[in-house]
Parts: C-alpha cells; structure tokens; sequence
C-alpha cells in the first residue's frame, strides 16, 4: 500500500520572504504582510504570524489592515518567486527524503514515502525530522501521512497537529470530521456545498454521487475517491536539471522479480559510464518503475561516499526489488544519480610491498540500506565541558579531524543519555558522599576522587550563567565505579540545586 507525505507550510510566502539572503525584510517582531490585486482591490494576500495576531487576515483591505496596525510592513506578493522556492524545497527533499518528490502549490509539498521512510529511522521519525529541519531554516511547517495524496493533504493542513500518522486503511475515518474545503475543491464548489447544508466530508461521502455530479460536475467524485485512496492519483515527480539519470522502456511489460534485476545491472552500467564521463560518483541512487496503471513504484539506496562500482551499486539495488510491486507490469524503468559528488580516480596500491588499505564502505552501505542511514553511526568529539554535550553522532565513515577531548581528569566509558537523580548523604561543600541510593540500590562509597568543578555554557542559555557541577569519581563496596556530580557548589543557591546526580559508570 502506497505512503504518501503531505507538507504543509501555513505561511509560505512571508517565511519565503524573511529568509531569502539578501532580502531587506523587516524584523520578526514587525507584522508583515503581503498584497494582491482582487480586481481593483489592493488586498492582504499573505501574512506572517505577528500580523494574524494583530487581528489581520487574508482577503482584508490593505487600507483596513494599516489602519489597525500603525507600522505594518507591506511587500508586494510574488507569486512566481514562491513557486521557485516550492520547486526549490521539492528538490532538496527529493535529494534527502525520498524518490518521488513534487510541488503541491500554494504552499506544500507531496512526497511517496513507500520504502524509503526505513532509511529515515521510520514514518514518526522522518515526519519529526523534516518539520525540525524546516524550522531550523525559519520556515513553519505541519507534515502528515496516509495512503493517499487527498487524504494526507487534508491532514496535514486540518489535523491540527505538527506531524500526523494516518495508520494503513484507517483513511476514510480519519477524513469524516474534517471540514469540505480539505477536498482541494475550487472556493466556489465549496460555498455551494455549503449552501446544501453540507460541512463535513463524512456528510458529503454518504450521499449519492448522481446529484452531486448533476449540480457540481464530477470534481466533487473525483475528489472523495481520490482522497479515500479508490481513485489513483500519480506524483509526477520533479527532477533537477543536472540530474543524471538513464532511462528504458520496453516494448511489453515486464514483471518477473529476475527480469527487473537484469535490466536493473544495465541502467547500472550505463549510469556508472555517465557518471565517469562527468568525474562524478554516486552517493544516493533512485530506481523508479513506470506501472501500466499509471502509477510509480520506486526503490532508494545510499552510499557513505561516492561510488561509481557497477557490480556494488547493482547489488544493493537488486537487494531492495523484493519491496517493489510490479502490478500488471513495468512500462519504463527510470535510474538516477539523486545525490552525486566528485570522484577522482585513485591509485589503490604504489608498490609490490604495500598492503591496500581496508575498505568497509561496502559493508556499511549494505547494512544502512538495511536497517537505515540513522542506526549507522559513530560517536566524534564536540569541544565541550558540558559532558552530555561534548560527544555527538556522525555518519559511520565521516572524515576523521583533528578535535579531541582535552583534560587530565578520566572519563567513564559509558555515558548515561542524561544524569539520573540519586539519594545521599555527604558533608557540604567539598567532601564525596557517604552513600548514594540509585535504582532503589543504596551503595556504600569505600573511595572517592574530586571534586572536579565544571563551569556550564553561560553563552548558551541565561539559566547557565553561573550554574557549575562538582562531579565525584566514586567506589562502592563490589567496587563498581561511578561518575557522579552535585549541581552547584554546596554553598550558593544561584549556582544549582545542590541536588547529586549519576551520570556514568567506569568499566
């Protein structure tokens, strides 16, 4: 069953516009809105959050709305330049997320997550990441799932949550309370409905299709059955104009699980050879597979660095064929470089006596096509006092560098994800505890080393300004090891809570 991702940006034009580098936008804290024509009518076409709480909103008069708010920024709406940044998100999801990306205009996007959300740690996690990363980048955004394009659309613009899951085949129950205009019907259709008595889908999808069509046309059908996942409605997805892809078609359809791979091995082969003519390598390859019925199936893998090896880039590609659903058939089968970089060639051994380096990248990329890119990683020092702070994921074969922990003082092997509160007696300010209770077990403290005192991040937050930790290196009596640390310097208040933590163990 197809998976498809609804993002949703509610205010689109205005975060467009605060973004762009260079753009003489106004502060945030300045409402800002955008204007349109509506016939001879100046009018509010967008407005940013600041100015819906000022009491503004779309379609008001642009005079109305500068009487209200003393101050208002107003920028001529550009319709054309929102679209390019559409296609401009589009095509970086398409390169991070998932094969078959498009532009959802006015101010979304839809995307075909079938079989890619595994590489993304799973559907709850993918969604959680790209409406984080968006907000990193300024830009509200709200992303839902369900079977269809419709039914996700709806969702994710009236579910009222940031991230929503439509589990499979629970569509329909999930559309009956939500308002008619999340059927992607023109306004007029919508007020018509409206006119009927008609306010929810639920009340719209019970009745007879005959009048509907007979007063309405067959958009109204159309879209129910496309929104309840009856009606196919196919992602035409964009592509990039450097994108390097190679294509077959085939005189009859094919479907069988050894032909798709044979013809999987030769657009391999001819992309490997475009790949070199242009010095580049792959880092992420999109098999997509043109159905009879007008639908696309796609499969998606990853390398850890670019690779133009035929055999390896078939293998992993052919390890995925068993997640596609050939239907009545494939009519075209379509193999693109999404993500490429440079790739120069590389003397591997310079003499007779020399050992070749080890070479686990093929490894890794079969087991992150596996289980996915997010369970592959490794730990890499951040330059930090704070400890929780001072390690930090990345990808399993990222370059190494140079950074490293500094301090004479050792440091258990093993991290608790956050310090865990402990019960104990000690003497203030500087002496170790007498006994500490952890997990309902209380231990007798036989040695102790410290205090060591860190300083926190005052930079970061104002809560940090003048918080410090005195952390413990203490033995109990099986002699287990402990890292544990008091928040504050047992005398001043202002310094912490003056309450013992655990936050590692040695050996």
């Amino acid at each position: 069953m197809p998976r498809v991702v609804s993002l949703y940006f509610p205010r689109w034009p205005t975060d467009r516009l605060r973004r762009k580098s260079g753009d003489a936008a106004p502060p945030s804290e300045v409402p800002l809105v955008l204007i349109g024509r509506d016939g001879r009518r100046r009018v509010v076409h967008a407005a940013d959050l600041a100015a819906l709480r000022a009491g503004l909103r779309i379609g008001m008069p642009v005079t109305k709305a500068q009487a209200l708010v003393p101050g208002l920024a107003v920028v001529d709406a550009d319709p054309r330049a929102d679209a390019d940044g559409l296609e401009r998100l589009a095509l970086w999801a398409l390169q991070r997320i998932s094969p078959i990306v498009a532009a959802d205009p006015p101010d979304g996007l839809v995307i075909d997550s079938t079989g890619a959300d595994h590489l993304h740690g799973g559907e709850a996690t993918m969604l959680t990441s790209m409406v984080q990363r968006f907000a990193a980048s300024g830009v509200e955004a709200r992303a839902a799932i369900a079977d269809s394009w419709g039914a996700a659309h709806a969702c994710a613009r009236f579910g009222g949550r940031s991230t929503l899951i439509i589990p499979p085949g629970e569509s329909e129950a999930a559309l009956r309370d939500l308002p008619i205009s999340a059927l992607r019907l023109d306004p007029g259709t919508v007020a018509g409905l409206r006119t009927l008595g008609f306010e929810r889908i639920g009340e719209l999808a019970s009745q007879p299709r005959a009048p509907l069509a007979l007063r309405f046309g067959p958009q109204v059908g159309r879209r129910l059955d496309q929104a309840m996942g009856i009606a196919a409605e196919p992602i035409d997805p964009i592509r990039a104009p450097d994108l390097v892809e190679v294509r077959r078609a085939f005189p009859e359809p094919i479907g069988a699980a050894e032909t798709i791979a044979r013809y999987t091995t030769k657009l391999v082969t001819a992309l490997c050879e475009e790949l070199e003519a242009r010095g580049l390598g792959a880092k992420r390859l999109d098999l997509l597979f043109h159905r009879v019925d007008n639908t696309r199936q796609a499969i998606r893998v990853g390398t850890a660095l670019p690779v133009r090896d035929a055999r390896r880039l078939s293998r992993l590609l052919c390890d995925q064929i068993e997640k596609v659903d050939p239907g009545f058939g494939i009519e075209v089968m379509t193999l693109a470089a999404t993500l490429a970089e440079p790739l120069a060639a590389k003397q591997a051994i310079s003499s007779l006596v020399e050992e070749a380096e080890a070479d686990v990248s093929d490894l890794v990329d079969t087991l992150a096509n596996r289980v996915g890119e997010r369970s592959l990683y490794r730990f890499a020092p951040v330059a930090s006092d704070v400890p929780e702070r001072s390690v930090a994921r990345v990808p399993a074969l990222a370059p190494e560098d140079e950074s490293t922990w500094h301090g004479d003082w050792p440091r258990p092997p093993r991290l608790l994800p956050r310090p865990e509160p402990i019960e104990t007696m000690a003497l203030l300010p500087d002496h170790p505890p007498v006994w500490f209770t952890w997990r309902g077990i209380r231990r007798r403290v036989r040695r102790a080393d410290g205090p060591e005192r860190l300083f926190e991040e005052w930079w970061k937050r104002d809560a940090e300004l003048s918080a410090v930790r005195d952390y413990f290196r203490v033995e109990d009596d099986g002699g287990e090891r402990f890292w544990i640390f008091r928040a504050g310097d047992g005398e001043d208040p202002e310094t912490g809570s003056h309450r013992w933590y655990l936050h590692g163990i040695f050996g």
